[in-house]
């Protein structure tokens, strides 16, 4: 989590004013619901808010909760005893019948959900981009391939309109961990509720936007954890999908789109005339560190028994990490797609690159129709079309001068053949499936 690719919303989450925020509503709470219990005076509770939470928690009370620690070496303790400072007496009642991990894991799961909410604003924010643009070049016909070479006509807009799938799935997967992961537990040590009642762990979980975790141990269930991570690492191969497709499309020899290169920018120490695709290069790192979260999500997992803390000193790091990273990348993508430089004179020089071979599959078809065998008619396709591949002609022609097509299909019959909007008809379906609308 370095400055470079951070945004400010999502650091303020992770930075330890936040934090201890969020540990004080959940103590302070809990204070509130022991007191209807009966269990602590309500003034004590009252102190606990008036004292306690009316100081904003600023770097320097941070600074003091880390002079604490640096005797105590339990961040939790320190934490209570700078509360305790300001509380004075009252503050014995803090923390009554709670371990450590109910204010850990349930603020871990807040800071969780505020990411999540600023996650969902960023892909919400992308998906309007990339539909505008799939409109705007929905009737764009450019080359489609596998694996790298000219395959069949499809459209730009169809590019972008298998993006907005992509990343609207993505916004489902986010939506789901999202509620996965909104859980709270305030179960005591090793989360029999034998020293709290659950009914704290209700109110509280109720104050926060949570839920209360079915059956805590002492701490909250990795697995949850490790699916809200794997659905980053899934948004981040999106991003990282779509980067390549702008990557391939930026090659000097296919030059079809670009990113925007803004006045004054540079390309090259060395070269002058370098326009490189470094935005979509840079999210393909990016990409990469959001991804490396998952598996020590999943191994966080399995833990000794009730508990260990094993996996602590991993999400101190993921977390924070992951979701900025990806916060970060979906911003930039969205910029690259906003801005996004498309050549359609390109385009067209490279559907026709190949004298007409995209038409192959059809011609291949024809045939069969018109009663050769598939063999037969593979045969004939093929070895007129390994011409033109050679530089020996165009694939009209040559089909024109072939006996064995000849005998079946007339001159007319294959030039209706090579007709560009036969592979774009069904586009309006597909845009209406995607978007609701053609």
């Amino acid at each position: 989590m370095i400055p470079r690719y951070s945004r400010p919303e999502m650091v303020r989450i992770w930075e330890p004013e936040n934090k201890f925020r969020i540990w004080f509503e959940i103590e302070a709470h809990a204070c509130d619901a022991q007191a209807e219990l009966g269990v602590i005076p309500k003034e004590a509770a009252q102190a606990v808010w008036q004292r306690g939470g009316e100081v904003p928690y600023t770097p320097e009370r941070s600074r003091r909760i880390d002079e604490i620690e640096a005797v105590t070496k339990h961040d939790v303790i320190a934490f209570l005893t700078e509360l305790a400072e300001l509380v004075g007496p009252e503050a014995r009642f803090v923390h009554q019948g709670m371990t450590s991990s109910d204010v850990l894991d349930t603020c871990l799961n807040v800071q969780l959900v505020q990411a999540a909410d600023l996650l969902l604003a960023d892909l919400d924010e992308l998906l309007a981009v990339i539909e505008r643009r799939a409109f705007e070049t929905k009737d764009l016909v450019c080359m489609g391939r596998s694996h790298g070479i000219h395959a069949e006509p499809v459209t730009m807009g169809l590019k972008f309109a298998g993006f907005h799938a992509e990343f609207q799935r993505n916004r489902e997967r986010l939506l789901a961990a999202r509620k996965e992961i909104a859980t709270c537990a305030i179960s005591g040590a090793v989360g029999t509720f034998a020293n709290i009642n659950p009914f704290v762990e209700e109110w509280v979980a109720k104050k926060m936007g949570l839920e209360p975790e079915p059956i805590s141990t002492q701490v909250i269930p990795r697995d949850r954890h490790a699916m809200f991570f794997a659905t980053l690492g899934v948004i981040a191969s999106s991003i990282e999908r779509a980067a390549t497709e702008i990557r391939h499309l930026q090659r000097t020899e296919v030059r079809e789109a670009e990113e925007y290169f803004s006045p004054g920018q540079k390309g090259s120490s060395a070269m002058p005339h370098k326009r490189n695709p470094v935005l979509t290069e840079n999210l393909t790192g990016l990409a990469r560190i959001v991804r490396s979260a998952v598996v020590p999500a999943m191994e966080n997992v399995a833990l000794w028994h009730e508990r260990d803390i094993s996996h602590s000193s991993v999400e101190r790091m993921i977390a924070p990490d992951s979701t900025v990273t990806l916060d970060f990348a979906l911003k930039r993508l969205t910029n690259v797609m906003d801005k996004l430089v498309i050549y359609p004179d390109a385009i067209e020089r490279n559907l026709n690159q190949l004298g007409g071979l995209i038409f192959s599959q059809r011609v291949l078809l024809a045939l069969t129709q018109a009663g050769m065998s598939r063999e037969d008619a593979y045969k004939a396709v093929q070895r007129n079309a390994m011409e033109v591949w050679n530089g020996n002609g165009r694939f009209l022609d040559l089909l024109k001068a072939d006996k064995d097509v000849t005998a079946l299909m007339s001159d007319s019959q294959l030039e209706e053949i090579f007709d560009m909007g036969y592979h774009t008809k069904n586009v309006d379906t597909i845009f209406k499936r995607v978007f609701g609308r053609a």
